[in-house]
């Protein structure tokens, strides 16, 4: 029987650890015999690339919430189209760093933009794709924004948001899961990358009905 495709959704404050943790879960996937796509928003897509180096750039340019959404929803619908449908399509774990809720924590919660307006771009992007599991890699903002800024050439646009900002985004995260807890699996990314891992290694094999071998544990055997 053909492997179901799934759609995984990583979520969560900067320096959370994200793109680690999504490719310590990609190993382990394909050690286990799935095929698994590594994407990410804004990008995945050559528009999404292009439009991220727009949004996510080094200079310190304003930009209007609404231009913010705008952009980032037209490179979500090119994503969905071109990576995450078809990927799910044949049987492919996806696992995205940032979805739709990202837009709802930093241009909703971050900028304040309305909800009601950010959920009917949503629509148009996404269509009837939901992910089939959405983990929020949480930390308390001090700590992560002390991560990001650890190398300058990697910090953008986002990161020079004052503090009040990205502590809005993290209050936006929390009152989504919040609202739907079920939707939700919520691990504290403040602890060790090996100790958040196993979290999510649990989390992904309760999900997906898998089992997923620990990283190291072959070299144990």
């Amino acid at each position: 029987m053909a492997n179901t495709g799934h759609f995984i959704v990583f979520e969560g404050p900067e320096g959370a650890g994200k793109s680690t943790q999504i490719e310590a879960l990609a190993g382990m996937l394909r050690h286990a015999g799935r095929e698994v796509v590594v994407t990410r928003e804004p990008g995945g897509t050559p528009v999404g690339d292009a439009i991220r180096a727009l949004l996510l750039g080094s200079g310190d340019y304003d930009m209007l919430p609404e231009t913010e959404a705008f952009l980032l929803s037209a490179a979500r619908a090119q994503h969905v189209h071109d990576v995450i449908r078809p990927g799910i399509a044949r049987g492919a774990v996806v696992l995205c760093d940032r979805f739709a809720d990202s837009s709802l924590a930093y241009q909703g919660g971050g900028r304040g933009m309305s909800t009601a307006h950010l959920r009917c771009l949503e629509r148009i992007a996404v269509g009837d794709v939901v992910p089939d599991v959405r983990i929020l890699l949480d930390l308390p903002v001090e700590v992560g924004l002390r991560r990001r800024h650890r190398s300058a050439d990697t910090v953008n646009r986002i990161d020079r948001a004052d503090v009040s900002f990205h502590q809005r985004v993290r209050q936006a995260y929390l009152q989504l899961v919040e609202a739907s807890p079920d939707d939700w699996v919520v691990i504290d990314a403040a602890r060790s990358p090996e100790v958040v891992l196993d979290d999510i290694r649990q989390a992904v094999e309760s999900a997906l009905a898998i089992s997923l071998v620990p990283p190291g544990a072959e070299r144990q055997v």
